[in-house]
């Protein structure tokens, strides 16, 4: 049999805040900011189900619970919550979230890593595309993007290699690019297709995501095969992931326009 507590676990959240306040908690994709009695932000984290996020700080388990969170829980007094309209767009606004208010218990994403742009260029029937902190004059430039700027790199560069060999297998690629290896610049032949490709990523970073990614599936129809659809997924969710940043992004400046 199980032995009983002698002495149960603290919930000072859920004792201050009281047991309705998480059972009615939203089961909704969105942010919630942790404060202190003076209003200040201690913590700010993202979820898809709120109510089931926040169900983890209802009991200070010393053996469950980080050190660091059994503090936390013992100065907040109130929690605020921030919908969103799924959990790709709820990361988005936690990350801004933190780089603006620095919250006192958060760690990771607090402090911005290296500026990385990605940046591109045609020369002639030539696009050369690669990551720089500081770009060069005469290269088009998105960002900054922080790490995800290499795999937006990579993914893109195998995706429109696809595009623009439609004739060629998968296991054509240039070598590594398949494992992500010397890609840290890369140059696509884009023959006649050169002002579609420019156009296509013009769509892509400045216009609409969801139009390029169209562009992309009428280029890949001759490509059937399981094996390399199921190869490129995973580059083509780092596209659906950049693209539905770039929507919840949008809104969020529409919305705060409204304000």
């Amino acid at each position: 049999m199980a032995q009983l507590l002698l002495i149960p676990d603290a919930r000072p959240l859920e004792q201050r805040l009281g047991g309705k306040f998480f059972r009615k908690a939203p089961r909704r994709p969105g942010v919630y900011l942790m404060k202190d009695a003076a209003g200040n932000v201690l913590y700010v984290g993202k979820a898809n189900d709120l109510r089931q996020r926040l169900n983890n700080y209802r009991v200070a388990n010393p053996d469950r619970m980080p050190r660091r969170h059994l503090r936390m829980v013992r100065e907040v007094k109130r929690i605020e919550f921030q919908f969103c309209p799924n959990e790709t767009s709820a990361l988005a606004r936690e990350a801004r979230l933190l780089r603006s208010l620095k919250p006192k218990f958060n760690r990771a994403g607090v402090w911005p890593g290296k500026t990385r742009f990605l940046v591109w260029r045609m020369r002639e029937a030539r696009l050369e595309m690669t990551v720089a902190e500081t770009p060069e004059p005469g290269w088009q430039r998105f960002g900054p993007l922080g790490s995800n700027a290499v795999h937006m790199q990579r993914a893109l560069a195998r995706l429109l290699w696809l595009a623009l060999n439609p004739g060629r297998e998968l296991t054509s690629l240039p070598t590594g690019w398949m494992h992500g290896q010397f890609m840290n610049s890369t140059a696509l032949h884009c023959g006649g297709s050169a002002e579609e490709v420019r156009a296509a990523l013009g769509t892509l970073f400045w216009g609409s995501p969801g139009e390029f990614m169209a562009w992309l599936g009428s280029r890949f129809t001759e490509r059937i095969s399981a094996f390399e659809r199921s190869a490129i997924q995973p580059d083509l969710e780092v596209l659906e992931q950049f693209g539905a940043r770039q929507v919840a992004e949008t809104e969020d400046r529409r919305q705060l326009a409204l304000l």
